[in-house]
């Protein structure tokens, strides 16, 4: 329950933030036009979220005939997630990554790239398949877009304190004066974008701690983690690199740069990741023995 009263708290917060740098700058008028405005917008991202990221990626449908023991694989660790089976995608990207998207646990959708697939042992695969189903059972599709919605409302008040001279639209004075509003202006969606962030790594920690009770084994997941920090390294997504907006959906971020990554991550330090789940596996238990893959032209037929 941590995890998701950590994702409440940080939302209270990010609902503050909005509250607060938008009557200072917009007033109550500006506050719900730029409201309105992030709702609308972000609404249809939603709507539409699974198709578009699909396509930016290139993705393409895995029926049950191409790869039946993958999708017998994925098909059990729905059931025992409690959920429907998704729609399978592979993407055609040789850095082993994985994400999920969908607006819904019944329009869920699971996409491995054929990296994660030539380079993972089947354990390791289905660690990954694991966590990306707890974040459909999760629905953190839908709380990324409410903090979206919020985050981006706050930088369309930025804009309006830009556009009004800081009156706002009731024609209120801004009462922090002309200082005060150009540090509200950069430092409101700043704080914003941070919060939001936090938020998506607190859903990271939240998937990885499901994703190791779906799968049954918490090491499974950890070593996928840990050859996914590995791999990317020294393998360039260029999808990826083409769409970095989408860069916070993967399992491990897929960018090949490091801007500010301490600062304005999407994803938790994957060695506290790593930490976390070992911390969840049984002390007393031996490793299962990993099945190796790749080398075969279908090692999932």
């Amino acid at each position: 329950m941590s995890g998701y009263f950590r994702t409440a708290l940080l939302l209270a917060v990010l609902t503050a933030l909005f509250v607060g740098i938008g009557y200072a700058i917009g007033g109550e008028q500006g506050m719900v036009i730029a409201f309105l405005l992030a709702c609308g917008t972000n609404l249809w991202a939603w709507w539409n979220s699974d198709r578009v990221v699909l396509s930016m990626h290139n993705a393409e449908p895995i029926a049950p005939e191409r790869a039946p023991r993958l999708y017998q694989m994925v098909q059990t660790l729905a059931s025992r997630a409690g959920l429907p089976m998704p729609a399978l995608y592979v993407i055609h990207e040789a850095q082993p990554n994985a994400f999920a998207t969908g607006r819904s646990p019944e329009k869920g959708a699971v996409a491995l790239n054929t990296g994660l697939l030539d380079l993972m042992t089947e354990e390791e695969v289905a660690g990954v398949v694991a966590h990306e189903l707890a974040h459909i059972k999760n629905r953190d599709t839908l709380i990324m877009t409410i903090t979206a919605t919020l985050a981006g409302a706050i930088g369309m008040l930025a804009q309006f304190g830009f556009l009004f001279g800081g009156r706002g639209t009731d024609g209120r004075q801004n009462p922090f004066g002309p200082i005060g509003l150009i540090l509200l202006l950069i430092v409101g969606p700043l704080a914003a974008m941070l919060v939001q962030m936090a938020i998506s790594r607190s859903r990271e920690y939240e998937a990885d701690r499901l994703g190791a009770e779906i799968c049954g084994d918490p090491r499974w997941l950890a070593s996928a983690l840990q050859k996914l920090e590995h791999y990317k390294r020294g393998i360039v997504n260029e999808t990826a690199e083409a769409n970095p907006a989408t860069a916070h959906l993967f399992i491990v971020n897929p960018l090949s740069g490091f801007r500010l990554d301490s600062l304005f991550a999407t994803h938790p330090p994957t060695e506290e990741r790593i930490r976390r789940l070992m911390a969840l596996a049984p002390p007393a238990a031996p490793p299962r023995a990993a099945m190796p893959r790749g080398g075969a032209r279908n090692p999932w037929a």
